[in-house]
Protein backbone atom coordinates (compact mmCIF):
# COMPACT_ATOMS: atom_id res chain seq x y z
CA UNK A 1 0.00 0.00 0.00
CA UNK A 2 1.47 3.54 -0.61
CA UNK A 3 2.38 5.51 1.84
CA UNK A 4 -0.44 8.51 2.47
CA UNK A 5 0.41 11.67 0.74
CA UNK A 6 1.23 14.32 3.18
CA UNK A 7 -1.69 17.03 3.70
CA UNK A 8 -1.03 20.50 1.96
CA UNK A 9 -0.24 23.66 3.64
CA UNK A 10 -3.42 25.45 4.35
CA UNK A 11 -3.80 28.59 2.11
CA UNK A 12 -2.01 31.75 3.39
CA UNK A 13 -4.13 33.85 5.85
CA UNK A 14 -3.56 36.59 7.84
CA UNK A 15 -4.89 36.14 11.25
CA UNK A 16 -4.56 38.58 14.05
CA UNK A 17 -4.01 38.25 17.71
CA UNK A 18 -5.02 41.17 20.35
CA UNK A 19 -2.02 42.20 22.23
CA UNK A 20 -1.24 45.23 24.35
CA UNK A 21 1.57 47.79 23.99
CA UNK A 22 3.44 46.94 26.96
CA UNK A 23 3.24 43.06 25.74
CA UNK A 24 5.05 44.26 22.57
CA UNK A 25 8.82 43.56 22.92
CA UNK A 26 10.80 46.83 23.13
CA UNK A 27 7.98 49.18 22.47
CA UNK A 28 8.85 51.58 25.05
CA UNK A 29 12.28 51.88 23.80
CA UNK A 30 11.72 52.72 20.27
CA UNK A 31 12.20 56.33 18.80
CA UNK A 32 8.43 56.70 18.31
CA UNK A 33 8.90 60.58 16.96
CA UNK A 34 10.80 59.37 14.19
CA UNK A 35 7.77 56.76 12.67
CA UNK A 36 5.68 60.17 12.43
CA UNK A 37 6.95 61.38 9.75
CA UNK A 38 6.61 58.27 7.16
CA UNK A 39 2.97 57.58 8.68
CA UNK A 40 1.83 61.51 7.92
CA UNK A 41 3.38 61.14 4.65
CA UNK A 42 1.19 57.72 4.30
CA UNK A 43 -1.62 60.06 5.33
CA UNK A 44 -1.03 61.93 2.18
CA UNK A 45 -2.18 58.90 -0.36
CA UNK A 46 -4.70 57.57 2.39
CA UNK A 47 -6.61 60.90 2.28
CA UNK A 48 -6.94 60.46 -1.60
CA UNK A 49 -8.86 57.00 -1.07
CA UNK A 50 -12.60 57.15 -1.55
CA UNK A 51 -13.72 57.22 2.06
CA UNK A 52 -15.85 53.57 2.18
CA UNK A 53 -12.82 51.55 0.66
CA UNK A 54 -12.39 48.95 2.73
CA UNK A 55 -8.73 47.79 3.66
CA UNK A 56 -6.77 45.05 3.94
CA UNK A 57 -8.46 40.82 3.32
CA UNK A 58 -12.05 41.28 4.76
CA UNK A 59 -11.77 44.69 5.42
CA UNK A 60 -9.75 43.59 8.73
CA UNK A 61 -8.15 46.95 8.60
CA UNK A 62 -11.52 49.03 8.20
CA UNK A 63 -12.10 51.55 5.90
CA UNK A 64 -10.41 54.48 4.43
CA UNK A 65 -12.41 56.99 6.65
CA UNK A 66 -11.02 55.45 9.70
CA UNK A 67 -7.63 56.23 8.81
CA UNK A 68 -8.61 59.58 7.30
CA UNK A 69 -9.77 60.35 10.98
CA UNK A 70 -6.50 59.06 12.40
CA UNK A 71 -4.76 61.08 10.14
CA UNK A 72 -6.10 64.38 11.23
CA UNK A 73 -5.35 63.46 14.71
CA UNK A 74 -1.71 62.98 13.65
CA UNK A 75 -1.63 66.45 12.22
CA UNK A 76 -1.45 67.56 15.91
CA UNK A 77 1.62 65.67 16.91
CA UNK A 78 3.67 66.49 13.94
CA UNK A 79 6.48 68.24 15.61
CA UNK A 80 5.88 65.81 19.32
CA UNK A 81 8.50 64.72 20.94
CA UNK A 82 9.07 60.49 21.78
CA UNK A 83 6.96 60.26 24.53
CA UNK A 84 3.88 62.13 22.86
CA UNK A 85 4.20 60.34 19.43
CA UNK A 86 3.85 56.76 21.80
CA UNK A 87 1.10 58.32 23.68
CA UNK A 88 -0.47 59.24 20.19
CA UNK A 89 0.30 56.12 18.81
CA UNK A 90 -1.17 54.02 22.12
CA UNK A 91 -4.61 56.41 21.88
CA UNK A 92 -5.50 56.50 18.55
CA UNK A 93 -4.43 51.97 17.55
CA UNK A 94 -5.15 48.98 18.25
CA UNK A 95 -2.04 46.33 18.68
CA UNK A 96 -2.24 42.94 16.75
CA UNK A 97 0.79 40.41 16.04
CA UNK A 98 0.13 38.85 12.74
CA UNK A 99 0.04 34.98 11.88
CA UNK A 100 -0.04 33.30 9.08
CA UNK A 101 -2.68 31.06 10.20
CA UNK A 102 -1.31 31.30 13.89
CA UNK A 103 2.09 31.25 12.97
CA UNK A 104 3.92 34.70 13.71
CA UNK A 105 7.20 33.68 13.03
CA UNK A 106 8.37 34.90 8.91
CA UNK A 107 11.18 36.18 7.07
CA UNK A 108 12.19 39.64 7.17
CA UNK A 109 14.83 40.83 4.33
CA UNK A 110 16.27 44.46 3.38
CA UNK A 111 16.42 46.53 0.53
CA UNK A 112 18.42 50.04 -0.57
CA UNK A 113 18.68 52.53 -3.00
CA UNK A 114 21.75 50.93 -5.25
CA UNK A 115 23.95 53.54 -7.44
CA UNK A 116 24.68 52.79 -10.88
CA UNK A 117 26.51 54.41 -14.02
CA UNK A 118 25.24 55.35 -16.86
CA UNK A 119 24.25 57.91 -20.30
CA UNK A 120 22.05 59.30 -22.02
CA UNK A 121 22.89 57.34 -25.17
CA UNK A 122 24.13 53.69 -25.96
CA UNK A 123 28.26 53.59 -26.46
CA UNK A 124 30.05 50.74 -26.23
CA UNK A 125 30.46 50.81 -22.98
CA UNK A 126 26.90 52.03 -22.09
CA UNK A 127 25.36 49.38 -23.75
CA UNK A 128 22.31 47.94 -21.25
CA UNK A 129 18.90 49.95 -21.78
CA UNK A 130 16.90 51.10 -18.73
CA UNK A 131 12.87 51.03 -20.03
CA UNK A 132 10.23 53.56 -19.71
CA UNK A 133 7.06 52.30 -18.90
CA UNK A 134 5.60 50.87 -22.25
CA UNK A 135 1.96 52.65 -23.34
CA UNK A 136 0.40 49.63 -24.36
CA UNK A 137 1.17 48.12 -20.91
CA UNK A 138 -2.58 47.82 -18.62
CA UNK A 139 -2.16 47.25 -14.73
CA UNK A 140 -5.18 47.03 -13.09
CA UNK A 141 -5.51 46.57 -8.71
CA UNK A 142 -8.01 43.39 -9.03
CA UNK A 143 -9.41 44.69 -5.55
CA UNK A 144 -11.30 47.23 -6.96
CA UNK A 145 -13.74 44.88 -9.08
CA UNK A 146 -13.64 42.03 -5.86
CA UNK A 147 -12.78 43.13 -2.43
CA UNK A 148 -11.58 39.87 -1.74
CA UNK A 149 -9.22 40.22 -4.43
CA UNK A 150 -7.52 43.26 -2.46
CA UNK A 151 -4.10 43.75 -2.84
CA UNK A 152 -3.82 41.89 -6.21
CA UNK A 153 -2.63 43.07 -9.34
CA UNK A 154 -2.63 41.95 -13.11
CA UNK A 155 -0.98 43.84 -15.99
CA UNK A 156 -0.62 42.96 -19.83
CA UNK A 157 -1.36 44.36 -22.81
CA UNK A 158 -4.58 44.27 -25.55
CA UNK A 159 -4.50 42.05 -28.34
CA UNK A 160 -7.90 43.03 -30.41
CA UNK A 161 -10.48 42.63 -26.73
CA UNK A 162 -8.48 40.14 -25.11
CA UNK A 163 -5.87 41.07 -22.34
CA UNK A 164 -3.11 38.61 -22.77
CA UNK A 165 0.67 38.36 -20.90
CA UNK A 166 3.26 41.06 -21.33
CA UNK A 167 6.38 40.63 -22.69
CA UNK A 168 8.68 38.23 -20.44
CA UNK A 169 12.25 39.33 -19.06
CA UNK A 170 13.77 36.88 -21.60
CA UNK A 171 11.69 38.23 -24.57
CA UNK A 172 12.79 41.92 -23.50
CA UNK A 173 15.69 40.97 -23.33
CA UNK A 174 16.23 39.71 -27.03
CA UNK A 175 14.27 42.84 -28.24
CA UNK A 176 10.56 42.98 -27.60
CA UNK A 177 10.68 46.31 -26.73
CA UNK A 178 13.46 47.88 -29.42
CA UNK A 179 12.61 50.40 -31.94
CA UNK A 180 9.60 52.01 -29.60
CA UNK A 181 11.72 54.91 -27.62
CA UNK A 182 11.68 53.37 -24.50
CA UNK A 183 15.14 54.03 -23.50
CA UNK A 184 15.25 55.79 -20.68
CA UNK A 185 19.15 55.79 -20.02
CA UNK A 186 21.69 53.32 -20.42
CA UNK A 187 23.67 51.33 -18.03
CA UNK A 188 27.08 49.41 -18.30
CA UNK A 189 26.37 46.65 -16.55
CA UNK A 190 23.54 43.99 -16.90
CA UNK A 191 24.11 42.49 -13.25
CA UNK A 192 23.65 46.54 -11.83
CA UNK A 193 20.49 46.69 -13.79
CA UNK A 194 18.68 43.31 -13.14
CA UNK A 195 19.65 44.11 -9.19
CA UNK A 196 18.22 47.41 -9.42
CA UNK A 197 14.82 46.28 -11.00
CA UNK A 198 14.83 43.66 -7.72
CA UNK A 199 15.17 47.04 -5.70
CA UNK A 200 12.95 48.90 -7.04
CA UNK A 201 14.69 52.47 -7.39
CA UNK A 202 17.79 53.79 -7.83
CA UNK A 203 20.58 57.03 -8.92
CA UNK A 204 22.42 56.43 -11.75
CA UNK A 205 25.27 58.75 -12.39
CA UNK A 206 25.65 59.89 -15.75
CA UNK A 207 28.79 60.08 -17.85
CA UNK A 208 28.21 64.06 -17.77
CA UNK A 209 28.25 64.55 -13.90
CA UNK A 210 24.68 64.49 -13.28
CA UNK A 211 23.17 62.66 -10.65
CA UNK A 212 19.89 60.68 -12.29
CA UNK A 213 16.81 59.13 -9.67
CA UNK A 214 15.18 56.48 -11.06
CA UNK A 215 11.73 55.34 -9.34
CA UNK A 216 9.11 52.28 -9.84
CA UNK A 217 6.75 52.70 -13.09
CA UNK A 218 5.38 49.44 -13.44
CA UNK A 219 6.02 45.68 -13.84
CA UNK A 220 5.32 43.17 -16.78
CA UNK A 221 2.95 41.33 -14.52
CA UNK A 222 5.30 37.99 -14.73
CA UNK A 223 5.46 36.35 -11.12
CA UNK A 224 8.59 36.98 -9.57
CA UNK A 225 10.98 33.99 -9.47
CA UNK A 226 14.20 34.39 -7.12
CA UNK A 227 17.33 33.64 -8.82
CA UNK A 228 18.78 32.76 -5.41
CA UNK A 229 16.44 29.89 -5.02
CA UNK A 230 17.57 28.91 -8.08
CA UNK A 231 21.14 28.30 -7.50
CA UNK A 232 19.88 26.66 -4.03
CA UNK A 233 18.12 24.09 -6.43
CA UNK A 234 21.21 23.91 -8.93
CA UNK A 235 23.19 22.94 -5.76
CA UNK A 236 25.56 26.07 -6.69
CA UNK A 237 24.52 27.96 -2.96
CA UNK A 238 23.17 26.36 -0.36
CA UNK A 239 20.22 28.50 1.50
CA UNK A 240 22.34 29.47 4.69
CA UNK A 241 25.19 30.63 1.84
CA UNK A 242 22.48 32.70 -0.11
CA UNK A 243 22.79 36.62 0.15
CA UNK A 244 23.17 39.14 -2.23
CA UNK A 245 26.53 39.64 -2.34
CA UNK A 246 26.56 35.83 -2.70
CA UNK A 247 24.70 35.66 -5.74
CA UNK A 248 26.02 38.53 -7.55
CA UNK A 249 29.70 36.72 -6.67
CA UNK A 250 28.55 33.59 -8.07
CA UNK A 251 27.08 35.90 -11.25
CA UNK A 252 30.41 37.13 -11.78
CA UNK A 253 32.33 34.00 -11.20
CA UNK A 254 30.10 32.43 -14.15
CA UNK A 255 29.63 34.86 -16.71
CA UNK A 256 28.99 32.60 -19.47
CA UNK A 257 25.76 31.52 -17.65
CA UNK A 258 24.72 35.07 -15.94
CA UNK A 259 22.27 36.29 -18.39
CA UNK A 260 20.26 32.69 -18.47
CA UNK A 261 20.37 32.66 -14.83
CA UNK A 262 18.40 36.39 -14.42
CA UNK A 263 16.25 35.62 -17.62
CA UNK A 264 14.93 32.42 -14.95
CA UNK A 265 13.27 36.03 -13.04
CA UNK A 266 10.52 36.57 -15.71
CA UNK A 267 8.67 39.41 -13.64
CA UNK A 268 10.80 43.00 -15.82
CA UNK A 269 10.29 46.44 -14.05
CA UNK A 270 10.12 49.71 -15.45
CA UNK A 271 11.26 53.33 -14.59
CA UNK A 272 10.58 56.84 -14.50
CA UNK A 273 12.51 59.72 -13.59
CA UNK A 274 11.67 61.63 -10.81
CA UNK A 275 13.16 64.82 -8.75
CA UNK A 276 12.77 65.78 -5.15
CA UNK A 277 12.53 63.81 -2.25
CA UNK A 278 12.82 60.03 -2.88
CA UNK A 279 12.92 57.06 -3.43
CA UNK A 280 9.25 56.49 -3.95
CA UNK A 281 7.51 53.46 -2.99
CA UNK A 282 4.46 51.55 -4.66
CA UNK A 283 2.51 53.69 -2.36
CA UNK A 284 4.16 56.99 -4.33
CA UNK A 285 4.70 58.10 -0.66
CA UNK A 286 8.88 58.99 -0.25
CA UNK A 287 10.59 56.20 1.72
CA UNK A 288 12.11 56.40 4.95
CA UNK A 289 15.38 54.81 6.02
CA UNK A 290 14.69 52.05 8.37
CA UNK A 291 11.53 53.29 8.66
CA UNK A 292 9.78 52.19 5.75
CA UNK A 293 8.45 48.70 4.88
CA UNK A 294 7.39 46.56 1.72
CA UNK A 295 5.17 44.16 2.67
CA UNK A 296 2.62 41.80 0.73
CA UNK A 297 -0.65 44.57 -0.15
CA UNK A 298 -2.69 41.21 -0.14
CA UNK A 299 -2.95 41.10 3.54
CA UNK A 300 -1.18 44.26 4.99
CA UNK A 301 -3.26 47.70 3.23
CA UNK A 302 -0.33 50.37 2.24
CA UNK A 303 0.33 53.44 5.16
CA UNK A 304 -0.53 50.57 8.48
CA UNK A 305 2.08 51.16 11.29
CA UNK A 306 3.81 48.26 11.73
CA UNK A 307 5.65 47.18 15.01
CA UNK A 308 9.45 45.19 13.73
CA UNK A 309 10.94 42.94 15.84
CA UNK A 310 13.51 41.11 13.98
CA UNK A 311 17.71 41.23 13.94
CA UNK A 312 19.89 42.92 12.77
CA UNK A 313 22.81 41.30 10.64
CA UNK A 314 25.67 43.40 10.42
CA UNK A 315 24.95 43.81 14.19
CA UNK A 316 25.79 40.64 15.47
CA UNK A 317 22.08 39.67 15.02
CA UNK A 318 21.33 41.80 18.14
CA UNK A 319 17.39 42.64 18.16
CA UNK A 320 15.79 45.18 15.68
CA UNK A 321 13.02 46.51 17.21
CA UNK A 322 11.20 49.48 16.14
CA UNK A 323 8.06 51.35 14.44
CA UNK A 324 7.87 51.26 10.67
CA UNK A 325 5.33 52.21 8.39
CA UNK A 326 4.49 50.04 5.54
CA UNK A 327 4.82 52.21 2.20
CA UNK A 328 6.06 49.60 -0.44
CA UNK A 329 5.51 46.05 -2.29
CA UNK A 330 7.60 43.99 -4.34
CA UNK A 331 7.87 40.74 -6.19
CA UNK A 332 9.57 37.98 -3.43
CA UNK A 333 7.63 39.89 -0.76
CA UNK A 334 4.60 37.58 -0.32
CA UNK A 335 2.78 36.27 2.85
CA UNK A 336 1.40 37.57 5.98
CA UNK A 337 4.29 37.79 7.56
CA UNK A 338 7.13 39.22 5.33
CA UNK A 339 8.81 42.33 5.60
CA UNK A 340 11.54 44.25 3.25
CA UNK A 341 13.22 46.51 5.57
CA UNK A 342 14.22 49.71 3.34
CA UNK A 343 17.92 50.32 4.82
CA UNK A 344 18.90 53.72 2.51
CA UNK A 345 21.57 54.66 -0.02
CA UNK A 346 25.33 53.73 0.45
CA UNK A 347 27.85 50.91 0.67
CA UNK A 348 26.47 50.74 4.65
CA UNK A 349 22.62 49.79 3.48
CA UNK A 350 23.60 47.99 0.73
CA UNK A 351 25.23 45.53 3.00
CA UNK A 352 22.90 45.24 5.54
CA UNK A 353 19.93 45.22 2.82
CA UNK A 354 22.42 42.00 1.20
CA UNK A 355 22.59 40.32 3.99
CA UNK A 356 19.76 40.84 5.76
CA UNK A 357 17.50 37.20 6.01
CA UNK A 358 16.46 36.91 9.33
CA UNK A 359 13.52 35.33 11.20
CA UNK A 360 10.92 37.86 13.15
CA UNK A 361 7.75 38.87 13.48
CA UNK A 362 5.11 41.74 13.29
CA UNK A 363 2.61 43.89 14.59
CA UNK A 364 -0.21 45.82 13.23
CA UNK A 365 -1.14 48.79 14.07
CA UNK A 366 -4.75 49.47 13.47
CA UNK A 367 -7.39 52.19 14.30
CA UNK A 368 -10.06 52.26 17.35
CA UNK A 369 -13.83 52.12 16.86
CA UNK A 370 -12.82 51.20 12.77
CA UNK A 371 -15.54 49.89 10.55
CA UNK A 372 -15.66 46.09 9.54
Amino acid sequence: MAPKAPEPPPPQKLVLESVAPAAIPGWAEDRHAEALRPFLRSCERLARLPPERALGPDGVAGRAADWQRVCRNAQDFASADDAAARSFFESSFEFYRATDNGKSNGLFTGYYEPELRGAAKPTARYRVPLYARPPDLISADLGEFRPELSGQRIAGRLVGNRLVPFASRAEIESGALQGKGLELLWVDDAVDAFFLQVQGSGRVMMDDGREVRLGYAAANGHLYTSIGAELIRRGALTREEVTMQSIRAWLSANPTEADALMAKNSSFVFFQIYSGEGPLGSQGAPLTPGRSLAVDPRFVPMGVPVWLDTRDPVAGGAPLRRLVVAQDTGGAIRGPVRGDLFCGAGAAAAERAGRMKEAGQYFLLLPRDRAN
